[in-house]
């Protein structure tokens, strides 16, 4: 049961129901009604008087007797002998003769204090040597503890139902906080930084209330907090734009006015401010997925051509270290996204790829549909993209770590490899942007794979194609 609704409602019932039929059964067993009661303090004088009655009188007196006592205490009785058979010459009906029998159980037992029972049954040896049963019958209604007919159990339906009526508004009160905390964590888990958990003009001041409202205040604290970052990383590379452009045009009055010593230390400052220009798009790149600009273009996007377009421009950077770049596509693949942001996503992967893998070996990039699967549900097609490298892959605690910004796992490779931390945390938020996954392991065998899962479009899923594999090779133009 993972419901703690249904935990707490069916504990309070059950221990409440419980409670209920219990203090009745209790009461039912140890305290008989006032009627039965005083007919059961005097059933040994009735039984004795009545055997005097028969041995005196014969049947014309005892029949006398027991009619007495129906007057007087309104209710019937009835005396047999060892072979039970009625003294009186009546002739009783079947129920009396199963109670005289012990067939039936009697009000002075346990089982028929429980139940509908309303007879008293004794037996006594008389001086005659013969032995007597007397059968006394209580008229049904003064046998009622609930419901018609002596029977309690409509009285426990009524206090079974009633508990869990209760017990179900207890339940709601104390687990609806939960269900509303736990939408909006969802809600700021995905991104949403406006969910709030608690419901305005709430009077509700227990500690679950109290608890809504600190979710609520840290909530508040972080969307400002994220807010205020997303602000100042916008302002920053805007200011930083400015001056740049001064530098540059800076940079080629210098070329012109200087000699050709200075060649290299300009090449270094263009070097420099090339890499500065590119850090500033990134950061916005960032800024503007993580704010959900609207802008951002979604139409259809045959992504077999983005996988042909980043294979043959890899193939360059993959020259320098005599490596090859390889692209397989199984299946064409049409998803509804930004053209740019995919692009670039794929493209970072895959030169994070070339410059950490082994010299001389190659970078395979896979193109195919599959289908998304959670729990035990399919939940539609995707487009799956899969990078793998021969590198030395990447420490088990770092890869839950390599699409933060800014993070390298060293910085020192980094700044050999013209790293800023930034490509990775851009593939990751564009993917889940376009409502993807991306997800990274080491290989058993050496390097890395990352996969790239995104949505197919509903109305632009390609059929399967015939499998094609397209080899770049890094050679000297």
């Amino acid at each position: 049961m993972r419901s703690l609704f249904l935990k707490i409602f069916l504990s309070y019932w059950i221990a409440q129901a419980l409670f209920l039929v219990l203090a009745i059964l209790v009461t039912l067993a140890i305290h008989p009604s006032g009627e039965i009661a005083s007919v059961q303090a005097q059933q040994s004088r009735f039984l004795n008087e009545a055997v005097q009655a028969y041995q005196k009188g014969g049947e014309e007196g005892a029949r006398t007797y027991l009619r007495s006592v129906r007057d007087a205490q309104h209710v019937r009785l009835f005396l047999f002998d060892e072979k039970t058979r009625d003294v009186t010459g009546r002739t009783p009906p079947d129920w009396i003769l199963r109670v005289a029998r012990g067939q039936t159980a009697t009000a002075d037992s346990l089982r028929g204090r429980l139940g509908p029972a309303r007879y008293l049954r004794q037996t006594i040896a008389a001086s005659d040597g013969h032995s007597y049963t007397l059968v006394i019958e209580f008229p049904p209604q003064e046998h009622r503890f609930f419901g018609p007919h002596g029977v309690p159990h409509l009285g426990i339906l009524i206090a079974i139902v009633s508990s869990g009526l209760v017990c179900y508004i207890l339940a709601r009160y104390l687990t609806s906080p939960i269900v509303l905390l736990r939408a909006a964590t969802q809600k700021l888990a995905s991104g949403d930084l406006t969910a709030r958990a608690g419901l305005p003009g709430s009077r509700r001041h227990d500690e679950m209330a109290e608890l809504m409202r600190d979710f609520d205040r840290m909530a508040e604290r972080l969307e400002n907090l994220v807010n205020a970052q997303s602000r100042l990383l916008t302002d920053i590379s805007h200011e930083l734009r400015s001056p740049l452009a001064r530098l540059n045009v800076a940079l080629e009055l210098a070329r012109q006015r200087s000699g050709p010593e200075a060649r290299s230390a300009l090449d270094r400052i263009d070097r420099e401010t090339n890499r500065l220009n590119e850090l500033i798009q990134k950061l916005l790149t960032i800024v503007r997925i993580e704010a959900g600009d609207q802008s951002i273009e979604r139409v259809p996007v045959h992504l077999e051509q983005i996988i042909h377009e980043i294979t043959r421009d890899a193939a360059f950077e993959a020259q320098a270290r005599h490596c090859q770049v390889e692209a397989t596509v199984v299946d064409g693949c049409v998803v509804i996204g930004s053209p740019s942001l995919l692009h670039s996503a794929i493209e970072n992967v895959v030169r994070n790829a070339i410059r950490y893998t082994q010299e001389g070996t190659t970078v395979q990039v896979r193109l195919e549909q599959g289908v998304a699967i959670e729990g035990d549900s399919l939940q539609g097609p995707e487009a799956v993209v899969r990078v793998t490298d021969s590198g030395p892959g990447v420490p088990e605690d770092a890869l839950d770590k390599l699409f933060r910004p800014f993070y390298r796992i060293d910085d020192a490779r980094g700044r050999q490899t013209g790293g800023v931390g930034l490509g990775l945390s851009i593939t990751d938020r564009a993917v889940r942007l376009h409502g993807g996954t991306i997800k990274v392991w080491n290989r058993p065998q050496g390097g890395l794979m990352v996969e790239i899962r995104l949505p197919l479009s509903s109305a632009e899923v390609s059929d399967s194609a015939d499998p094609q594999t397209i080899t770049v090779l890094s050679r000297k133009l």
